[in-house]
């Protein structure tokens, strides 16, 4: 599956277009915040927080935040776009770690009871930080297409040490691509996590309003990163959406769900789900399966 999965996570991005409340957040600066909805009241699961992949914009969850936090269902959706992704300035820093200690005082800040946190690519990753480090802070955990060790897909023996030098010597290489080659590599990723043209587009257009720097500081973080034994950590349910469909060719479809089910099996009760024919952007390809599946397990 593997180098697939890998381009999977190299460029993620998509929008939202629903009226929205800005929120200005000076103490935190590694993240914009849209807010939709009304909130009934400050009760678990009253407030949801989206977090989008690399290099993607808060659009990627605009259908989703629409339908989960319509007139009348009493919730307030929290739509993050990352600093540095689709336009947004960036930080300087250690990027996941800054934005997983503000959101955090963020939820607090916000008197959100037991919020709804719900991660893309990325996102989905710095939901498991937030839910091993924060666990008070999180109700329930919907993560979409991630996995707790990205760089270990290919071994799954492979050590921490190992990890830090792979993630090293990508961010190496990253680094050392003149600006052509990597936005070259950057449209072949892209071209592989959605199958309809328009997304593509879309996707491929917050990529080109990153920054370079950070996309690859992110990205190569996360790959340095292994949270197999800690999700055992996680108190809230938790929902895993996997993608498949990118991966014919490479691999089974029993193979990519074995993958998901080993990286997760020390997460007493995950739910772990594929989607038939989705790529990495499952909010696109099968936007209803997903709506559904959250439905179901929010209730």
């Amino acid at each position: 599956m593997y180098r697939t999965v890998l381009s999977a996570f190299l460029l993620a991005a998509a929008s939202l277009a629903m009226p929205t409340i800005a929120i200005a957040a000076p103490v935190h600066p590694a993240f914009e915040v849209a807010v939709s909805g009304q909130a009934r009241d400050q009760g678990p699961g009253r407030h949801i927080v989206l977090i989008p992949g690399l290099a993607s914009s808060s659009e990627v969850w605009r259908d989703t935040a629409a339908h989960l936090c319509a007139p009348g269902t009493g919730r307030q959706c929290h739509v993050l776009t990352l600093a540095g992704f689709a336009g947004t300035a960036p930080v300087e820093g250690d990027l996941l770690a800054q934005v997983e200690g503000q959101l955090a005082a963020y939820i607090s800040e916000q008197k959100m009871a037991s919020p709804v946190i719900i991660g893309h690519s990325l996102g989905g990753f710095l939901g498991l930080k937030l839910a091993i480090d924060y666990p008070q802070q999180v109700g329930k955990l919907v993560v979409v297409d991630a996995l707790p060790a990205l760089g270990a897909t290919q071994l799954a023996s492979i050590t921490p040490e190992q990890l830090q030098q792979m993630a090293a010597q990508m961010r190496s290489a990253m680094q050392a691509q003149d600006d052509a080659t990597f936005a070259a590599n950057a449209r072949r990723s892209v071209a592989s996590m959605a199958s309809a043209p328009d997304d593509i587009a879309r996707i491929a257009s917050w990529g080109q309003r990153s920054s370079r720097s950070t996309v690859t500081d992110a990205m190569t973080s996360m790959m340095g990163q292994d949270l197999r034994q800690d999700v055992a950590r996680i108190k809230a349910p938790v929902l895993v959406l996997g993608s498949w469909a990118a991966y014919k060719g490479y691999a089974t479809r029993d193979a990519i769900l074995q993958t998901f089910r080993t990286q997760y099996q020390q997460l007493p009760g995950v739910q772990i789900a594929l989607a038939e024919s989705a790529r990495h952007f499952i909010m696109y390809d099968e936007r209803d399966w997903m709506l559904e599946r959250i439905d179901t397990f929010l209730k």
